[in-house]
Parts: C-alpha cells; sequence; structure tokens
C-alpha cells in the first residue's frame, strides 16, 4: 500500500521530505495521490516508523534513525569531508548564480539588436534633415537681419552640437553590437544598409 511505499522510500532516501517533496517524487512512478501520501505519513507517523517536525505551517517527516545502524567515528568522518566538499560547491554555485544572474540583469536593461538598427536609422533621418536645414540657412543667410543671422549662428551650434553628440551616441551602439558580431565592420555596415556620413562625403561643420 501507499504506507508500504512511502516508508521503503523515506528509508532508502534517508533525508527529510516534506508531504509535497514526498507527492512529486512517487506520483509518477506509483500513481500515488497527494491525499494518500499524506494519509499514509500521518499512519506512519503514529506508528513511530518516521518522525515528525513541525516548522511553522509545514511538517517534516524522516525515518526513524533507530532503523540504521550506528556510524563509526571514520565513517563520520567521511560523512564531515563529504558536506565540506558538498559545503564548498555550493557556495562556489551560488556565486556562479549571482554573477549569471548580474548578467541577465544587465543584458535586461540594454537595448537589443534590431532596437540599435533602428535608433540608428532615426539618428541618420535626423543628420539628414538637419544638413538640409543647414543648407536652407546657408543659402539664405544674404537676406536675413542680423538678429536673424545670429539666431541663425545659433541655431546651428546646437545643430552641430546635437549632430555630433547623436553620431557619438550612434558609434557606440556601433561599437556594442560589433563586439559580439563574428564578421568585420564593413561586413556589418553593408549587410544592415547602415551608410556613414564618410560614405557621402559630408563632415561636421565647424561651429
Amino acid at each position: 500500500g501507499a504506507a508500504a511505499i512511502l516508508l521503503r522510500y523515506l528509508r532508502e532516501q534517508n533525508r527529510p521530505h516534506s508531504a509535497q517533496d514526498a507527492f512529486g517524487n512517487l506520483q509518477r512512478e506509483h500513481g500515488l495521490g497527494k491525499t494518500a501520501v499524506v494519509k499514509a505519513l500521518e499512519q506512519l507517523t503514529q506508528q513511530g516508523k518516521i518522525k515528525e517536525k513541525v516548522y511553522g505551517k509545514q511538517k517534516i517527516y524522516f525515518p526513524d534513525q533507530d532503523h540504521f545502524p550506528s556510524a563509526s567515528d571514520s565513517e563520520l568522518k567521511v560523512l564531515d569531508n563529504e558536506i565540506s566538499d558538498l559545503s564548498c560547491k555550493v557556495q562556489t554555485l551560488q556565486q556562479s548564480c549571482c554573477l549569471m544572474e548580474s548578467e541577465l540583469k544587465e543584458l535586461k536593461g540594454s537595448m537589443t539588436t534590431p532596437e540599435m538598427v533602428k535608433e540608428i536609422e532615426e539618428l541618420k533621418k535626423d543628420c539628414a534633415n538637419y544638413t538640409e536645414k543647414l543648407e536652407r540657412i546657408k543659402s539664405a543667410a544674404n537676406h536675413v537681419t542680423p538678429e536673424e543671422k545670429e539666431k541663425v549662428y545659433n541655431e546651428k551650434k546646437l545643430y552641430c552640437r546635437e549632430w555630433r553628440r547623436r553620431k557619438r551616441m550612434a558609434t557606440e551602439l556601433l561599437d556594442a553590437i560589433l563586439e559580439g558580431y563574428p564578421k568585420s565592420k564593413k561586413q556589418f555596415f553593408e549587410e544592415v544598409g547602415i551608410e556613414t556620413d564618410e560614405d557621402f562625403h559630408v563632415t561636421l561643420p565647424p561651429i
């Protein structure tokens, strides 16, 4: 019955289990339901074949250690060494998990490659618009008042600073992409269709 299956299982494992632990480990192989597992654990506890400890709202069950032979000093020393080794491994794994969680958090906060490419395209459009506007302003320079001319020059400085800032941003985004890109910078630009200022012999005008 369920009680015999649980008793054999707990003695083989010889470690604490909650009812949920036992149910999760035995349901597939033996088809035991949660209610049957709980009743069987309570029955075994009443019979004195297993022990029960209560931690808050949870009950933990483990086999009566009187059914097991006492360990010798040498066996206890071996077990202590195993526990020490496992503790070191657990600590190492916990540190690795913390590092991976930190990396995952950083990656989630970063832009994806498609997002970067889209941002670069937007920056290129903005730069083109600024260039066109600057050309119009230059061509009309002889038809403006000194006040308007001063305003235009101030706008030019603003646009050039923005152009330079956005170009730097685009360069940083591209550098971030290229760190994990297996091919060359030139091949990447060709594949995604990126055109630079240099391709059109465009340079930032002096401020």
